[in-house]
């Protein structure tokens, strides 16, 4: 019989795993507090598609959010057709001649990433809002991977390089400078720029504060955002962009995997139907421990396992967790927060099949099932 202690709903032990699902109701939760943040500061909020592009979805996420942005082309043409009448807004390190001008079909907003690709691409744009990346070089965290103001970052012109006649006709600039952060590294970012690119900011007709806001995590100081945007706006006569990817998702999705054995080698392992590799790569490319139902750390409860994989590579583990009671076979694993970073980063190494796609409303439904075609179609 299966374990119901560790399901947060009965329904997710009734499905095919792996499966990611996810809750409509804590989407929703997420996006009345975004659609709240812009209507009393009077910013807009787009959805960071990198992060989360499960477009059944983009309808009502539509109702909320004021469009969609993209890195590159098939981003962009994904949010122009299945997100409605929202913006698209695209930035890329650098474009393609061969690829800008179908960019510039479906994007409103294109950013670029420097002076020289501005100056040869910006004849394709036409009729398109332009703007270009900054680096405020004010780096506010810790891990130099996720940081674009690292020395030597190829993201965002610096003060130095700035070429105040190339951004004549230029219509705004963007900074994305955090990750998983609060208001206060923000506040810290913006009065970077302004110290240093205060005189272009008059000139703009946007600026985009980027992503890695944290304003729907519990304890984010959204009334510290509010007055910011809204000082900012004022000062500078322009209308503020933000692009979350986590904050619309935060917490609303889980990775359901299911126990197919268990192995001792010194300790108790647990091999699952799910891959850290394949299915949740943040988790070794991070690295970071993912958050599970009803689970404590090593030691914590009776019961510990390490959490591992069908895959052949040594090192695809999830990490060590422990239960009230002893895992067995069959038995389901819901990990937490698994709706960003997983569907768009997922991969079919060791021919590993790819997780279910389904939404938990008053009952689960299944969106997409993947199968061997899907893996085949990848390669030649």
């Amino acid at each position: 019989m299966m374990n119901q202690r560790l399901l947060p709903r009965t329904e997710l032990g009734e499905m095919m795993t792996p499966a990611y699902v996810l809750d409509e109701s804590a989407l929703r939760r997420n996006l009345k507090i975004l659609l709240d943040v812009q209507q009393r500061s009077g910013c807009k909020i787009l959805l960071a598609q990198k992060a989360f592009s499960m477009f059944a979805v983009y309808p009502m996420i539509s109702e909320y959010l004021a469009g969609t942005t993209a890195s590159g082309l098939y981003e962009a043409r994904l949010g122009h057709e299945e997100f409605g009448a929202g913006d698209v807004h695209v930035f890329s390190p650098a474009y393609k001649e061969n690829e800008i001008c179908d960019i510039a079909k479906y994007a409103d907003h294109i950013v670029f990433n420097s002076f020289a690709q501005l100056r040869k691409l910006r004849g394709y744009c036409k009729g398109k809002s332009l703007g270009i990346r900054i680096n405020p070089e004010c780096s506010t965290q810790d891990e130099p991977i996720y940081d674009p103001c690292a020395p030597d970052s190829r993201l965002g012109v610096t003060l130095a390089n700035f070429d105040e006649a190339e951004f004549e006709g230029v219509d705004g600039i963007h900074f994305h400078t955090l990750c998983e952060q609060g208001f206060e590294p923000l506040a810290k970012t913006v009065e970077a720029v302004e110290q240093k690119f205060g005189k272009y900011l008059h000139k703009c007709k946007w600026v985009n504060f980027g992503g890695g806001h944290h304003i729907t995590k519990t304890g984010y100081d959204i009334e510290g955002l509010l007055s910011l945007i809204k000082r900012f706006s004022e000062k500078y006569g322009v209308q503020v962009y933000l692009e979350p990817g986590e904050a619309v998702v935060l917490n609303a999705g889980w990775l359901v995997a299911e126990v197919m054995e268990i192995v001792h080698n010194g300790i108790e392992i647990a091999i699952l139907d799910t891959s850290a590799a394949c299915h949740m790569p943040d988790v070794l490319e991070m690295p970071y421990r993912p958050p599970l139902f009803n689970s404590g750390h090593p030691g914590e409860k009776r019961y510990t396992y390490r959490l591992s994989s069908r895959t052949c590579l040594a090192g695809d583990i999830i990490g060590d967790y422990s239960f009230d009671e002893p895992l067995k076979e069959g038995d389901r694993l819901c990990f937490e927060d698994m709706a960003l970073y997983t569907m768009v980063k997922n991969n079919t190494f060791n021919g590993m099949p790819l997780p279910d796609i389904g939404i938990l409303r008053s009952s689960y439904e299944l969106v997409k099932r993947f199968g061997y075609e899907d893996f085949k179609g990848r390669l030649s």
